[in-house]
């Protein structure tokens, strides 16, 4: 599959088969995260994959998180689906910061750009990820629900690293339609 076949049939799923995922496939799929480029090449991720009976942990964690909050009257949005797909999906990879130490909503004012920097390179490779599942054929949803539950996964995951997104993935059990998309005319400004 090339690269713009796999861009234009990359699909959010929220629904996963119960088949596991190969090792070999998800080596794969971490390499292709690995191979993204990053800001001064300083590789500013790890990632924690979690499967098996570990993920009904995960599970809890994330409901904990969101018990806390809405019993703040926070509202947590889609988060309670969020759940449903987590504990669905075979593998769900957390995508962490381990240069930074504190939650991204807790940023009062950045340090230096190298933060933001590192931010934008570890988004290419969660995207490197999702189009490498794609090509392989499997689906993937890219979480970001997941600060609705923030401390209590940072804790259950032991590291200190900052949480950044997380990715589930598997063999999709649907076939959504493309979501609508601007067109390039309505994002794009030249400047002659």
């Amino acid at each position: 599959m090339n690269v713009f076949h796999a861009i234009e049939n990359r699909r959010s799923i929220r629904q996963f088969k119960p088949d596991p995922v190969a090792q070999e496939l998800l080596e794969k799929i971490l390499e292709a995260g690995t191979l993204a480029p990053s800001g001064k090449n300083k590789q500013p991720w790890q990632f924690f994959v979690v499967r098996g009976d570990k993920r009904d942990e995960m599970v809890h964690e994330m409901q904990k998180g969101l018990d806390r909050l809405e019993g703040m009257e926070v509202h947590t949005g889609s988060a309670r689906h969020t759940i449903n797909v987590m504990d669905q999906a075979p593998v769900t990879i957390f995508v962490i910061n381990p240069t930074i130490n504190q939650p991204p909503y807790e940023w009062k004012t950045l340090e230096s750009n190298a933060d933001v920097v590192d931010t934008q390179s570890i988004g290419a490779a969660i995207q490197n990820m999702l189009l490498a599942a794609q090509a392989l054929g499997l689906g993937t949803l890219w979480i970001c629900d997941i600060f609705y539950a923030y401390d209590e996964l940072h804790t259950w995951l032991g590291t200190d690293g900052q949480m950044i997104a997380a990715i589930s993935l598997g063999y999709p059990d649907q076939s959504p339609k493309p979501r609508p998309r601007k067109s390039v005319e309505e994002v794009t400004v030249y400047v002659e």
